[in-house]
């Protein structure tokens, strides 16, 4: 396991093809993780994700996955994608069992000077769904700010400097 960077109880890998079985477990959760990740409410396939990920990992996408030092057991993954000059939209999923635990403010904490101080970016932004109360209320406590909001989203960002 190649560690990228880490915080105080977390590390973050790059994607793993070993992760897929959890990858699986965490976005076919559909009562609590897959219904604040997209729309699909059919369950993915192992092929499906084997695809996902391998093409992750092939465009070199600056996605990390979280393992529990204590534990080795898989968090969850975070991601900075459609990046651009010198800003990027970030995205958090995590599983099930780990969530409430303190894991989604570490890693927001630690992904955003991860994404200013090594990926070199000013703006990091991101879209929630308004009927998310719990990670806006995280959102706000690691300093991003409501840009916009419309019916479903809210769209924050938080400013290097």
């Amino acid at each position: 396991m190649n560690i990228i960077f880490e915080s105080a109880n977390i590390d973050y890998i790059r994607p793993s093809m070993d992760l897929v079985p959890d990858y699986l477990d965490m976005v076919n959760d559909i009562n609590n993780v897959a219904r604040f990740i997209g729309e699909r409410r059919e369950p993915y396939t192992y092929e499906e994700e084997c695809d996902y990920i391998r093409n992750k990992m092939d465009e070199g996408a600056t996605m990390f996955s979280m393992i529990e030092k204590k534990t080795g057991g898989f968090i969850g993954n975070v991601e900075f994608f459609n990046r651009s000059a010198d800003e990027a939209e970030w995205g958090i999923v995590i599983t099930s069992g780990m969530q409430g635990k303190g894991y989604g403010k570490e890693a927001l904490t630690r992904s955003v000077e991860y994404g200013f101080n090594e990926l070199g970016l000013s703006r990091i932004y991101l879209s929630v769904y308004a009927d998310n109360p719990r990670a806006i209320h995280v959102y706000e406590q690691c300093g991003f700010t409501e840009y916009d909001r419309n019916e479903v989203d809210v769209f924050m960002e938080i400013l290097k400097g």
